[in-house]
């Protein structure tokens, strides 16, 4: 049973998201918090599986409940958080600093449309019950990386034109960031990222990146030119895929269904590259639930020979789903900690010696 503590400042969210949850046979909200100080309280008697809570909260809001109860009572979070262009900030924020993952409220901080995400938030509290919430903050000892080849960058490979893709789910926004920042300034290749996460919060996660990195970063738009030392994030809600345009590559945004339920879908932006057989491409399957980007990423190691693939380890993931579908599916070439994935890619994409 998955024992839950619901935080909200209104009584009708605590109830609404209360009576979503406890339809689940599996889940049981055991008590409510009207703010950050009250859940801080209550979290001080009794441990709870996964807390829900909201970010924008008078009293205490939930970027310092947050830090707080991740201080003093650590477990895995959920932020509930409005589409605003300030709550969407703020739950970067949160998941920079360590919340396991979101649910938007469509229509602001009260809403009858909560109905909208009922399915995805009852999915994001079972994640979160699993979340190995310590993975990114232990502090490990270098390990040898476990490799099904040898060093497979070759004099070949420094000749061609290079792309990474990169695909995240639950835990992903703190792992982007443990990466991205850490990329070399020119870096000689676009990078192209699915990391599912509702619309509207892609953007403020490109924006924080793009602050951190030196590399830029910023959200896919349609039919804008991919250049290298540039990221693009996948906007949540769309679809990214990779075309070629003579000689240039291009973003092609698409609201296709969702794909076993992701949109944006690693499996798509990995099928669109498989096309690309004249680039040599580098991939990470990072941490997540479900199994999104492993026949995506089979096919693209069927169609072409220059695919490495690096799932991340068990140890270091939030969420070891993704990463061991990868490894299991497509058999990737590495299994990594997190730590070491940003000097893997600038050894592997930098230049000729």
């Amino acid at each position: 049973m998955i024992r839950v503590l619901v935080v909200d400042d209104s009584a009708f969210m605590r109830k609404l998201i209360s009576d979503f949850l406890n339809e689940q046979p599996d889940i049981r909200v055991e008590n409510t918090a009207r703010n950050g100080k009250d859940a801080l309280r209550k979290l001080s008697k009794k441990t709870y599986d996964v807390v829900t809570l909201d970010v924008e909260m008078p009293v205490m809001d939930g970027i310092e409940a947050l830090k707080q109860i991740m201080a003093a009572h650590p477990c895995p979070i959920v932020m509930v958080s409005s589409l605003t262009q300030s709550g969407a900030k703020q739950t970067i924020e949160a998941l920079a600093a360590g919340a396991v993952d979101v649910v938007a409220k469509p229509s602001g901080a009260i809403s009858l449309h909560l109905h909208e995400v009922k399915d995805d938030l009852v999915h994001k509290v079972k994640a979160a019950a699993r979340a190995n919430i310590h993975a990114s903050t232990r502090k490990y000892e270098p390990a040898e990386q476990t490799s099904r080849h040898a060093d497979k960058k070759s004099t070949s490979y420094a000749r061609q034109e290079h792309i990474v893709a990169i695909a995240a789910s639950t835990g992903g926004p703190k792992a982007l960031q443990q990466i991205l920042p850490r990329l070399k300034p020119g870096f000689p290749a676009p990078i192209f990222v699915v990391q599912h996460m509702p619309p509207a919060f892609t953007k403020s996660l490109a924006e924080r990146l793009n602050r951190l990195s030196a590399i830029t970063v910023k959200e896919a738009e349609h039919g804008e030119t991919a250049e290298k030392g540039t990221a693009y994030i996948a906007p949540g809600g769309y679809h990214l895929q990779v075309k070629r345009h003579g000689f240039h590559l291009v973003n092609d945004i698409v609201s296709t269904p969702p794909l076993q339920g992701n949109r944006p879908s690693a499996d798509i932006l990995f099928s669109s590259l498989s096309l690309l057989n004249d680039y040599q491409t580098s991939v990470l399957v990072l941490t997540g639930m479900g199994k999104d980007g492993s026949k995506g990423l089979l096919q693209m190691k069927r169609r072409q020979h220059d695919v490495l693939s690096v799932s991340e380890s068990e140890r270091t993931a939030v969420v070891y789903g993704m990463p061991k579908a990868a490894a299991e599916t497509a058999g990737t070439d590495y299994q990594m900690d997190l730590d070491y994935m940003a000097s893997f890619l600038n050894k592997q994409h930098g230049e000729n010696e």
